[in-house]
């Protein structure tokens, strides 16, 4: 049996709840704020929902720097075009430089995403996978928590929903992820999108508040000092 030889590297979990949602007037995206390293917590205030025009946004699930670096990239993108064309971008256009982006290197880069937005032709929802396919949809979930939030989606979603219905929703379907995925945790951020605009609201709710907190007491001098050292180091300064 061959002993030797290069190990190759193991996978490692990450953990996200994503979703998004067409309503009358628009689209309503929604993220938890949990970010994860293995079984290490690392951040309970992660912003998932990320902007690429003032119409258009994406929710980002997988390895953090790739989703926020790609989305990046392609905002860049999206911005030089509107310079060039004096155009509203269109969500198709963002659409077809992620999926391009993402075909290219063949799943390597760790991206899963929900895209929405509203342009000239109406409120769009699309999933992008990591390999670059694509779907279009009333209502998408992406992530570790995507079955539990999808279960939501398939019992309550219907067309022609107001936007307090869709945001409704929304919130549950990411507490779905939250409560019965331990990648996913702490607020539910949303974003609403529609003609008018988009408005981001960060801890939309907080279903884990930490109700808990301990207080420590120790008076100063509590800590005995055992022993105390000082060393005296000189240099040779030399002058410029």
């Amino acid at each position: 049996m061959q002993t030797n030889g290069f190990k190759m590297p193991g996978t490692r979990k990450t953990g996200t709840t994503i979703v998004g949602c067409i309503y009358k007037d628009g689209v309503v995206l929604g993220a938890d704020t949990r970010a994860t390293g293995g079984s290490t917590v690392c951040d309970k205030a992660c912003e998932k929902i990320h902007k690429i025009s003032d119409n258009i946004y994406c929710c980002g699930a997988g390895t953090a720097a790739d989703t926020q670096q790609v989305t990046d990239m392609v905002a860049s993108q999206l911005e030089l075009h509107r310079m060039s064309t004096g155009r509203q971008s269109r969500v198709g256009t963002a659409l077809a430089m992620l999926k391009q982006f993402l075909f290219r290197y063949q799943g390597a880069i760790s991206a899963a995403l929900v895209l929405g937005g509203v342009d000239c032709k109406g409120p769009y929802i699309y999933t992008v996978y990591p390999h670059g396919s694509t779907d279009n949809l009333g209502y998408a979930t992406m992530g570790s928590g995507s079955l539990a939030a999808m279960s939501v989606f398939e019992a309550r979603y219907k067309d022609g929903m107001d936007v307090d219905e869709a945001k409704e929703l929304v919130k549950d379907a990411i507490e779905a992820g939250i409560f019965n995925d331990l990648g996913s945790g702490s607020n539910c951020d949303i974003c609403v999108i529609n003609q008018e605009g988009s408005t981001v609201t960060r801890g939309f709710t907080k279903p884990n508040p930490r109700t808990a907190r301990r207080e420590y007491t120790f008076k100063p001098g509590a800590t005995p000092i055992l022993r105390k050292d000082i060393e005296v180091f000189t240099t040779n300064a030399m002058e410029l």
